[in-house]
């Protein structure tokens, strides 16, 4: 029987702006994460990074210069490398200052921007949306620590969530979530050449009525837990582990008052337990849903069986 898990509220922005459409929860070390609020309401073109600290219940917001799809952090105190808007840039929380690293991304076609994004060594794989969420244009992208170029891996996306690259048999992979097609896929990843393979499904998640957004693995790699952005009347939300070997689900957790989970994060609390984190999002709720989902838009957290986190993850930026 699949083990079910409610989690907890952790934190409810004050600001109703902030409670739109946070993502990207990023374990920063010392019992702190980040994440981003992509947008702060339906009409803006603005957003910020956040670091909550799970010692105090406190959490600091810096506004940025668009909306962001993702943020990681340097090898650098304070510093992080962002997809924002179009562009990869770096930003320093202690000025505020932002340095581009590439820009034009997705310049052949309109309406798109960067969405979500992971980190390999000096390597940044990342995707891009289409803001109507209907059309086959966003890209799917490398930045190559090596030489600092961007290669575009595949133009054919909708909306690039979730995904994380493995080493397995001397090999990269590359796991990815293109929500839209409501599947988890696996391409071999080569850096050196900038290509994918063709993809290859790993779970099918076509007979669930929310769709897949953020994903982390599990410490040991043998599995997925993804969030699941329903954007239906439900009671509460869904961030569920699946079986990369078979597919099959493992244990389920549960965000109350809150359905439109975005993404998770397994991290090390400062009790000595991994807990997950899991952001949830307004984005498109009608008000009376508002009122039935009281909690939409605010970060929560659960327990988990793990005895440790996966190991920190920090772009090396040269």
């Amino acid at each position: 029987m699949t083990k079910i898990i409610d989690a907890q509220l952790l934190f409810l922005p004050d600001n109703p702006q902030q409670r739109f459409l946070p993502e990207g929860p990023t374990a920063l070390g010392a019992g702190k994460f980040s994440w981003v609020a992509i947008q702060h309401g339906a009409d803006s073109k603005h957003g910020s990074l956040n670091i909550f600290d799970l010692s105090s219940n406190s959490n600091q917001q810096f506004d940025l210069p668009g909306r962001p799809g993702f943020a990681k952090p340097t090898q650098n105190e304070g510093e992080f490398v962002v997809g924002c808007e179009r562009e990869l840039g770096l930003f320093q929380t202690s000025d505020r200052s932002w340095t581009v690293l590439a820009s034009g991304i997705d310049s052949d076609v309109t309406n798109t921007i960067i969405n979500d994004g992971t980190c390999y060594g000096d390597n940044l794989v990342f995707g891009s949306k289409d803001l109507e969420f209907k059309t086959k244009k966003a890209g799917l992208y490398l930045f190559r620590g090596a030489d600092q170029q961007l290669i575009r891996l595949r133009n054919d996306q909708i909306c690039s969530n979730g995904k994380d690259v493995v080493a397995s048999g001397g090999n990269l992979h590359l796991l990815d979530i293109d929500s839209p097609t409501r599947k988890l896929v696996r391409y071999s990843l080569d850096i050196k050449n900038g290509s994918v393979s063709d993809c290859q499904t790993v779970v099918d998640f076509s007979d669930l009525p929310s769709v897949p957004d953020g994903m982390v693995l599990t410490p040991d790699e043998q599995s997925a837990i993804v969030s699941f952005y329903n954007p239906n009347p439900a009671n509460f939300g869904e961030t569920r582990q699946y079986s990369l070997l078979d597919g099959s689900l493992e244990a389920i957790w549960r965000t109350p008052h809150s359905p439109q989970a975005t993404c998770p994060l397994l991290i090390d609390h400062p009790d000595g337990t991994v807990k997950l984190i899991i952001t949830t999002a307004v984005e498109h709720m009608p008000a009376e849903r508002q009122a039935e989902s009281q909690l939409a838009g605010g970060l929560f957290i659960a327990d988990t069986k793990f005895s440790h986190a996966p190991a920190l993850s920090r772009f090396q930026r040269h």
